[in-house]
């Protein structure tokens, strides 16, 4: 019986530490900038992409598998940025579940104000998707415009991880 639980224990840890996320939240350029901040003493993959964008789709499977190859690394820490609109809030969250995305979505509900937020990312950002941007101690070390592959994804990691 205690072997039995212990089972359980287990499974259920598992199952937490790989759960999927259940909500999405929005949230304005300032507030995303904040969270790239509070994240400073990591090494931060933030992805901007969307579910009508095929690049990005096609892209997520290995942003999946890498992120799972560093998710127990505590200087580590990746974020997908969905540039859906607000109203297509649900479609996310169901896209979330059935590609089996494990780590932290938030929806950027700031679309009519991009031409003013993407320059402050990065100036030669043109605003098309998908756009990948890695930080090191808060500061900007690389950025990615178009599909990453899994390869030069983790090659990026390991340069500055």
């Amino acid at each position: 019986m205690k072997n039995f639980i212990t089972t359980l224990l287990v499974l259920w840890i598992f199952s937490v530490s790989n759960a999927q996320q259940t909500s999405v939240i929005a949230l304005k350029y300032e507030e995303l900038e904040k969270r790239i901040v509070k994240e400073k003493d990591k090494f931060l993959v933030v992805n901007f992409w969307s579910t009508t964008c095929a690049p990005c789709v096609k892209e997520l499977p290995d942003f999946m598998e890498v992120n799972k190859k560093y998710a127990d690394d505590p200087r580590f820490k990746m974020i997908l940025v969905s540039l859906d609109r607000l109203v297509d809030k649900e479609r996310v969250i169901k896209f979330i579940k059935s590609k089996n995305i494990t780590t932290e979505v938030l929806l950027l509900d700031d679309i009519k104000r991009m031409n003013t937020w993407i320059p402050k990312f990065e100036k030669s950002w043109d605003g098309n998707i998908p756009v990948t941007i890695f930080y090191k101690n808060g500061e900007k070390v690389y950025f990615n415009d178009g599909e990453m592959d899994k390869e030069k994804l983790k090659d990026i990691i390991v340069k500055y991880l």
